[in-house]
């Protein structure tokens, strides 16, 4: 270091620097000062800056819930057309306004509404049980090497055998009522939750739990603060998997000698060729798992709100 520098604190004019830049020819502090003020025009006045929005924050010309619509409307201005030019009969498929006439008609007279409430309560019943089954054995077969060992290839071996071909044992265990639509459905749910939740377990970061173990947790804390959280996600996957399969096993469930629900409305369409009727039901059935897709969605943005994820461009 030089005794310019030791004393004044910054390095002594360069020789070589030409004499129209006097600021460059500075050393320290007060000569980078000047340059920005020879570039620049001041040093308050710096260039003008564009504000950056996130491309999830910026407004878009068509709302996102109108272009989600573009899809479906489509399809029913298609199939009006087709219907109302005869491509397509309606003994083969009726037509959306046929379909919105019966529809009404079934609301009217209280048929479809009573017919729903009792499909729900069968879904609802078969949810609640295969969903404590499904996850207490996941829990067991996740948390233990014990339990894994006397669960885990059961449970393995019978998810194997296609759920809907039980249906006759079921019906001869069971009998022709209630009990084998619910447990028909709770079979269907209790698999899906079983596997996720049992992933979800298994795919706990290792290192978390070193680093709870490190910390003084006991094996309950590990499993109520480390674990359970770890695995909620796959446990909210299994959930919405679960759902789908609890109404698409309603389906197959009420076709079993049904004397209510939607499957027996829709059974009676069959013998009398009601098109119209069983698209109803259809589109009820759709609606219905809509819906409670559309609530687990809520429920597990509201769980886990600890978790990023991204949810597109």
């Amino acid at each position: 270091m030089s005794v310019d520098q030791a004393v004044y604190g910054h390095a002594p004019p360069d020789p070589s620097v030409p004499a129209d830049r006097p600021s460059l020819a500075k050393g320290g502090e007060a000569g980078a000062v000047d340059a920005f003020r020879e570039v620049d025009g001041s040093c308050g006045d710096g260039p003008e800056l564009e504000r950056v929005v996130p491309v999830s924050g910026r407004r878009r010309a068509v709302p996102r819930w109108l272009r989600r619509t573009v899809g479906p409307v489509a399809l029913l201005v298609l199939w009006q057309v087709f219907s109302a030019s005869g491509a397509l009969e309606e003994d083969i498929l009726a037509s959306p306004g046929t379909i919105a006439a019966t529809a009404g008609d079934l609301v009217s007279d209280g048929t479809l509404p009573s017919a729903m409430l009792v499909s729900l309560q069968r879904v609802a019943v078969g949810l609640l049980l295969g969903g404590v089954t499904g996850v207490v054995l996941a829990l067991a077969s996740g948390l233990s090497r014990l339990g894994e060992d006397l669960v885990d290839a059961t449970v393995q071996m019978l998810r194997s055998i296609p759920w809907v071909g039980v249906i006759p044992l079921f019906i001869i265990w069971l009998g022709i009522g209630e009990a084998p639509k619910i447990a028909l459905i709770s079979l269907g749910v209790a698999f899906h939750l079983y596997l996720n939740v049992y992933a979800g377990i298994r795919g706990v970061d290792a290192q978390l739990v070193e680093a709870g173990t490190s910390l003084g947790l006991s094996r309950w804390g590990l499993i109520r603060h480390v674990v359970l959280p770890g695995a909620l996600p796959g446990a909210m996957t299994g959930l919405r998997y679960s759902l789908a399969t609890a109404w698409l096993a309603l389906v197959f469930g009420e076709q079993v000698n049904a004397d209510d629900g939607l499957g027996f409305l829709m059974n009676q369409a069959r013998e009398f060729f009601r098109t119209d009727v069983i698209v109803v039901c259809l589109v009820v059935y759709a609606i219905l798992g809509l819906i409670a897709d559309f609530l687990v969605r809520t429920l597990e943005r509201l769980l886990l709100q600890w978790r990023p994820t991204f949810t597109g461009q």
